[in-house]
């Protein structure tokens, strides 16, 4: 029997306007007519555009879902997909204008293959973007990347707080950009989109008891608006056998550039191409999608582009490290890591500076009354990712007497820190009340002396730990630059829950959540100012969610 078409996701809603908003969808099949009806009963129609994806692929770590439209399923390493090969996905785009402020219309997308069948979603609502004064409820979330509780997470999100209007996601959306299946159909369950529109089917035993979440309907009735973490970002383009090993194969644009490869400069070094096809944000002149604002309701957000390649902490781990090289590579260059390189300069002088500082001083930003940044890589944090500092790695290279190389390491001299140094000053000048991040897995929040918040709530999918207590950053020893093993690095003292805080084994209140077992969302209401996070136990499935911190913006 013949199989029924489908769409590869549900429509989601990008870049409002004032009277318009873009509704955009995938297929695996190129087709010949894309549509979106809308309005009362439907009756509008909007024609799409469609591009084809240029570098999604799928290798032999994909694990892709069966459905009727597909051949294979890997399951396991290399079942299918004995190498990377290329993975044909279009994407359509659709206009919706002439829509009124405040008024949610509703709308179906259809798509017709080119043998004449057709298939259509489910019936969602849009909205352009707010005035100044309406009431809004965002979600703040961050480090999604397919782990084990994401599908839980976001579930509880619609069963608490119910239709949000917005959703800010602080980078790291996937592992691997380019890989295919963790977009749109990874067969765990917890691929992006799936989770963020109530189709994941995302299994978790606790105690021999089953409990399968589907995420939430969430990005189908709202916008979201997303900064680049580490993980949108792409290594050398098709040098190494598998999507892993690009990821990781980054390099410096000046050591990309004198490197004669034949290929451009973004392929011989890193690039964030996958990321910028999949999604319509706003732009800026200097940075395009990479860093921009927008004025959504009474909030104004600046979205930057701030993080570094990851790099293990491990001196002796057999990859490329953020303090040194592997011994195997020290003769080879072309194979360094060049520690955590920073993908886009934000140092003050910088282009991404420069936007900046006249972003702030703009009447949009000055006019707004909420005014919030977000970015990926943490000014303050309990998580391992702070250190080492926010700059610029510092090469040496050991020789011996006869010149050979015994040694290449990297200094992060920590007075150099950019965000610290450079990015803080500037935003506490502009009187920014809220800072959003992500990056290192867990929940805990800051309040600098001038008033000006500090939020990472990315303890959705799972935790790597706190640097508190007994466990401690793994750092270098001897190093020229002091490493910080415990606490927050750079100065403030982290905040207690005003609610319900967890306990520590000494009974004590923990300033913190990093766990694998409680999953974590938090949620800005722009009616009061108030930033509510919320933790769910996912090994007590009947349990409540428990709302444990709040603060308020001024």
């Amino acid at each position: 029997m013949k199989s029924a078409p489908q769409l590869l996701t549900d429509p989601f809603l990008q870049l409002p306007t004032e009277n318009s908003v873009r509704v955009v969808w995938f297929t695996e099949f190129a087709g010949s007519q894309h549509t979106v009806n809308y309005g009362e009963n439907l009756a509008k129609t909007a024609r799409a555009s469609t591009i084809k994806l240029s570098r999604t692929r799928e290798d032999q770590r994909s694990l892709r879902g069966a459905t009727p439209t597909r051949v294979g399923n890997q399951t396991a390493n290399s079942q299918v997909y004995q190498q990377t090969v290329n993975r044909d996905i279009w994407r359509h785009e659709a206009e919706i204008t002439g829509l009124i402020a405040d008024v949610r219309v509703n709308y179906r997308v259809t798509s017709w293959r080119e043998d004449g069948e057709s298939v259509s979603s489910d019936v969602f609502t849009l909205a352009p973007k707010p005035k100044p004064g309406t009431p809004l409820k965002i979600l703040l979330t961050s480090d999604h990347q397919l782990k084990p509780m994401t599908a839980a997470n976001l579930q509880k999100v619609v069963e608490t707080v119910g239709r949000v209007d917005a959703v800010w996601f602080a980078g790291d959306l996937v592992n691997i950009s380019d890989r295919a299946s963790e977009w749109f159909d990874d067969n765990r369950g917890g691929a992006f989109f799936p989770g963020l529109q109530g189709r994941a089917h995302y299994t978790m035993t606790h105690n021999g008891v089953s409990t399968t979440y589907n995420g939430g309907q969430i990005i189908q009735h709202a916008p979201l608006f997303s900064c680049i973490g580490n993980h949108e970002v792409m290594g050398r383009f098709q040098r190494l056998p598998s999507l892993d090993d690009e990821f990781n194969d980054t390099l410096p644009r000046e050591v990309a550039q004198k490197l004669s490869s034949g290929k451009s400069l973004k392929d011989n070094s890193y690039n964030t191409d996958t990321y910028e096809e999949i999604f319509t944000l706003p732009t800026s002149k200097t940075g395009g999608k990479r860093y921009y604002a927008v004025t959504f309701g009474d909030v104004h957000l600046v979205v930057l582009y701030i993080t570094n390649m990851w790099r293990t902490p491990q001196l002796d781990s057999p990859y490329r490290g953020r303090y040194q090289e592997t011994v195997t590579d020290l003769n080879n260059p072309e194979n360094w890591g060049y520690g955590q390189l920073i993908y886009e300069p934000i140092a003050k002088g910088s282009q991404q500076y420069n936007w900046l500082a006249a972003e702030l001083n703009s009447d949009e930003f000055k006019q707004a009354k909420y005014k919030v940044v977000m970015f990926h890589h943490p000014p303050h944090t309990l998580g391992d990712n702070i250190v080492p500092a926010y700059t610029d790695p510092v090469q040496i290279i050991e020789r011996d007497d006869i010149g050979n190389i015994k040694a290449v390491r990297y200094e992060y001299p920590k007075n150099n820190d950019y965000i610290i140094r450079d990015v803080i000053p500037l935003l506490e000048s502009a009187n920014v009340q809220f800072v959003l991040y992500g990056h290192s897995h867990l929940w805990n929040r800051f309040l600098s002396s001038k008033g000006m918040h500090f939020l990472e709530t990315s303890n959705v999918g799972n935790s790597y730990g706190a640097a508190w207590g007994d466990r401690k950053r793994e750092v270098p020893d001897g190093y020229q630059e002091e490493y910080v093993k415990l606490g927050n690095p750079n100065g403030l003292e982290p905040i207690v829950p005003t609610i319900a805080p967890l306990l520590g084994e000494d009974g004590k209140p923990m300033p913190y959540i990093a766990s694998n077992d409680i999953t974590v969302f938090s949620i800005f209401d722009t009616t009061t100012g108030i930033v509510s996070s919320y933790r769910f136990d996912t090994r007590k499935p009947d349990s409540e969610v428990i709302k444990f911190d709040e603060f308020q913006l001024q």
